[in-house]
């Protein structure tokens, strides 16, 4: 008794760890779920195959017409060319096709300029990811730092103008936003010239080196404002409302009776509870966003996936249309994914499951 006494007192005597309960390893808990959203993200793009293909190859609409159309072509050489783009086999035979040449990297050639699908959206990629990349980092910061602020400080006058200006924005029609700062910083108005770029990702005269940098930095200003004045908008109206709803919690009180200053309880305590409903919206807007972009790119004649993919739907071109919407759908489906696996990490509650 004594040896156990002072074993006790002294802590020269360590308990032996707890199993887990239900005899679980470390760590398998988030195998099984990493494997349970990664099954969910397959079955997602099978269907996402199968809606692009009904989509896309079954439509009513005429390709052949449409890429003929103007030009003296014999009924003949129509049928011929049906037969090179594989028009003239059967549903289940260009479905199983689709299928395979995609699952294997092949989208096919496109109809409009004949090259590959995959090398244009590779050409096509990084224009696209300039625009969105920087438009989602500058509307992350700036809405969730307004989001924040106006929430912990409702009502005031930051708050007013924060929320006023959030929802005006959010309700703007993008095309119609890009094209009002396009008349008034690119055209000008009245004795006020424009000075920005009107369209383009950067002057062709200007090739490398510092200067063509700052020209591309210039041409990305109007498309990357558009952007950040849409998204930013959703981003304030929801970090606010998830600040709101932590203000009257129990543990801002504790946090507070403890003697901790006001903006220690706000970045320590509540920021981080609030932040959750935040991250997963962010990660849902950077996969949504390269189909987003499709506006705002052939606003400005970016030449981005969102360009390349209206340039497609005016053909049609069915194997470039393919390919761009699958590229979007993977890339949302991608971001969910992430977000799931991210939310695991931040929110305690889903650990526990």
């Amino acid at each position: 008794m004594p040896e156990t006494l002072d074993a006790t007192v002294t802590g020269a005597v360590t308990a032996e760890p707890a199993a887990p309960r239900g005899g679980r390893r470390p760590g398998s808990g988030f195998a099984r779920y990493l494997a349970t959203k990664l099954v969910a993200a397959a079955i997602s793009f099978l269907a996402t195959l199968v809606i692009g293909f009904v989509l896309f190859s079954l439509m009513p609409a005429d390709p052949v017409q449409s890429i003929t159309r103007g030009r003296p072509t014999s009924d003949a050489q129509m049928a011929q060319l049906r037969h090179q783009l594989g028009l003239d086999q059967s549903v289940p035979e260009r479905f199983l096709h689709f299928v395979t040449d995609t699952l294997t990297g092949h989208l096919g050639t496109s109809w409009e300029f004949q090259q590959p699908v995959s090398s244009l959206i590779g050409d096509r990629l990084w224009p696209t990811l300039l625009l969105m990349g920087t438009a989602t980092a500058i509307s992350v910061v700036l809405g969730l730092w307004l989001g924040i602020r106006s929430g912990w400080r409702h009502g005031s006058w930051l708050d007013r103008i924060a929320t006023g200006a959030s929802l005006t924005l959010w309700s703007v029609p993008t095309f119609w936003l890009g094209m009002i700062l396009l008349i008034t910083f690119s055209v000008g108005i009245g004795p006020i010239p424009g000075f920005l770029p009107a369209g383009g990702m950067s002057d062709p005269a200007i090739t490398g080196g510092l200067d063509h940098v700052l020209d591309v930095a210039k041409h990305l200003v109007l498309p990357c404002l558009t952007m950040v004045l849409v998204i930013f908008a959703q981003y304030v109206a929801v970090m606010r409302s998830s600040i709101i709803d932590e203000l009257g919690s129990p543990y801002l009180l504790t946090a507070r009776a403890k003697g901790l200053r006001d903006d220690d309880v706000r970045r320590r305590h509540a920021v981080p509870n609030a932040l959750l409903p935040s991250v997963t919206m962010i990660f849902m807007h950077v996969g949504t966003l390269l189909g987003g972009a499709i506006t705002v790119e052939t606003v400005y004649s970016w030449p981005g996936l969102g360009q390349l993919s209206y340039q497609a739907l005016k053909v049609p071109d069915l194997p470039l249309l393919q390919g761009t919407f699958i590229v979007f759908s993977a890339s949302v489906i991608l971001m969910n994914l992430l977000a799931d696996v991210i939310y695991r990490f931040l929110d305690p509650r889903v650990r526990a499951q």
